[in-house]
């Protein structure tokens, strides 16, 4: 492990009606590339994110700036980290085509390798369903389920073959991904663990991430289209927003405790925050030229995004 000293910058942004929000920035290690970063629910708590390019879980204790990186295993090339009700670290594990757990107490890594048959998945995102079941995605075409206690797996093939990206659970637990080459929103049912495809109204949009609102409402990144765009699984209902630019391009989303939308805009290196209600956009640039933030999480009142470009974690905090 290696801690690296506290250095931050810290700005005021108007977001209008009177509110500001805070941005705080944290450096990382050189040679890292966060990808994804998730957020303990705890107020303070540590933030996990996974180093892609060094093979690393890394744990960020914002109070200090301490980061600490616990080496995952040789070929380890992490993209996804989600916590558990433990609140232990596992990441979706490109590089050894396995799914790793690290402990948050002991920061033990155990490993459930993809079976041999499966070849080369690459895993992507992963979320927990109210069960405490595991479910994954890999772009070559796959989806998966992990059930923790009895260390079963299985791998299914994805509907229209490549493109599994970001995946969701909503608060009943039902479980959603987008495929990135396949242009769809997935729902996986959990007693069959079949897939319904359900088709976006912007054709080949190239659905990228998606997230659940408090009610249940997909929130979905549109990478090709440009669009955020939301589905009403009740009424089957599509509506879409173009962000802001000439050519938009959206990767990642998050929906925050309050129901406002976090993308991460390319085109012009943009973090912006939609409020539904309103239907506009704010906007929100790096310190840095180009950012690359992949994947957005958070907690009650914060926002936090890996730079994977500038090699920092940032953290939006708001009233």
């Amino acid at each position: 492990m290696r801690a690296l000293p506290l250095s931050v910058i810290l700005a005021a942004l108007s977001c209008g009606a009177g509110a500001q929000t805070s941005v705080q920035e944290y450096p990382l290690p050189r040679g890292i590339t966060a990808h994804d970063v998730w957020a303990d629910p705890a107020p303070g708590g540590p933030v996990w994110f996974s180093g892609q390019r060094s093979g690393d879980a890394g744990r960020l204790d914002p109070k200090t700036g301490k980061v600490e990186l616990i080496p995952l295993g040789p070929n380890s090339s992490p993209h996804g980290v989600i916590l558990d009700r433990d609140r232990s670290a596992w990441f979706t594990d490109s590089g050894q085509n396995a799914i790793v757990r690290v402990d948050a107490k002991t920061l033990e890594v155990k490993k459930w390798p993809l079976p041999a048959d499966s070849g080369y998945t690459n895993l992507n995102t992963a979320i927990f369903d109210n069960a405490g079941i595991h479910w994954f995605t890999g772009q070559s075409g796959i989806y998966g389920r992990l059930d923790p206690k009895s260390s079963d797996l299985k791998v299914y093939a994805a509907p229209k073959g490549r493109g599994p990206y970001g995946i969701h659970a909503t608060p009943d637990g039902t479980v959603y991904f987008a495929s990135l080459a396949g242009s769809y929103v997935g729902r996986i049912d959990a007693a069959s663990h079949k897939v319904q495809v359900i088709e976006p109204p912007t054709r080949d949009q190239g659905a990228r991430r998606v997230w659940s609102d408090s009610k249940g409402v997909i929130w979905v990144a549109e990478w090709n289209s440009g669009n955020l765009s939301r589905y009403e699984p009740q009424s089957g209902a599509w509506k879409a927003w173009r962000a802001p630019g000439e050519r938009p391009r959206v990767y990642a989303v998050y929906v925050d405790e309050v129901d406002k939308v976090w993308i991460a805009e390319w085109d012009k290196q943009l973090m912006m925050r939609f409020d539904p209600a309103t239907e506009k956009f704010e906007s929100f640039s790096s310190s840095s030229g180009t950012a690359n933030v992949r994947q957005i999480h958070g907690r009650k009142g914060e926002v936090w995004t890996p730079e994977s470009a500038a090699g920092k974690l940032v953290v939006y905090r708001y009233r």
